[in-house]
């Protein structure tokens, strides 16, 4: 059995770990998330640890780069370029861009392309718009959905906050005709200080983690994995299977 919750309100990218998003109308849902998402990272030269990877909790100017140039290449899009918060627009594997990195960050790093993506968590992030509306407001912030950096930005028909939790565990839908792309609700998805960046300016809002944390145990949104592939749309209808159908 399954019931309607809503449509797709939003489809984002992040071909560069932690730099800006690109939002698109329509985006193919393969086994590794969204196409195109998270391919690149930029990873701290010499770095041992498990986590090598460079992101906007240790250098919150990253958000303020721009992928650009999207080109097809071995079956999705990436970018060929990375536009700067001066405006510049430096190629991907540019000396010049590691130079601009590595001198904000105050050490050597190395740009890394990942087939398959390099992931938080789960490979893709789901968010109702309502949960975003209801943080912002408890935090005094302007509503922002970038702050939240989700692949999928649902808009429910119910205007609650935070049902995106009774979600974990069950299979959401993508459109009405089969087959359809489907993910599997996972986790929670645990917030850290990203959210309160500014996305324009990379200036840190402390409200915004302590309202999720207030408001919901410091989780908002959900973790997913791909149970079936195919196209999504900006505009199409979410269902939730609410039985056992997979």
């Amino acid at each position: 059995m399954t019931s309607l919750l809503g449509r797709v309100a939003e489809l984002v990218r992040y071909p560069v770990k932690s730099m800006a998003g690109v939002a698109t109308e329509s985006a193919f849902l393969g086994w590794h998330g969204l196409d195109g998402d998270r391919r690149f990272a930029f990873r701290r030269a010499g770095e041992k640890s498990g986590f090598p990877w460079l992101t906007a909790s240790r250098l919150p100017d990253l958000l303020l780069y721009q992928p650009c140039g999207l080109e097809e290449r071995v079956g999705e899009p990436l970018p060929t370029r990375v536009r700067t918060p001066a405006g510049a627009e430096l190629e991907i594997w540019s000396a010049d861009l590691q130079r601009e990195i590595g001198a904000r960050l105050g050490a050597e790093v190395e740009l890394m392309q990942l087939r398959h993506g390099v992931f938080d968590d789960a490979s893709i992030s789901l968010i109702d718009s309502a949960t975003i509306a209801e943080i912002s407001r408890g935090a005094g912030v302007s509503v922002d959905r970038r702050r939240f950096r989700a692949n999928i930005v649902v808009e429910c028909a119910e205007r609650e906050p935070f049902l995106e939790d009774r979600w974990v565990g069950r299979t959401l839908f993508f459109g009405e005709k089969e087959p359809r792309p489907a993910v599997r609700a996972t986790t929670r998805d645990e917030r850290c200080r990203v959210i309160n960046l500014d996305p324009d300016t990379g200036e840190s809002d402390a409200r915004m983690l302590k309202t999720v944390v207030q408001l919901n145990q410091n989780n908002a949104g959900v973790y997913a994995t791909v149970l079936r592939t195919g196209t999504i749309d900006v505009g199409m209808p979410v269902i939730l299977a609410v039985g056992d159908e997979s």
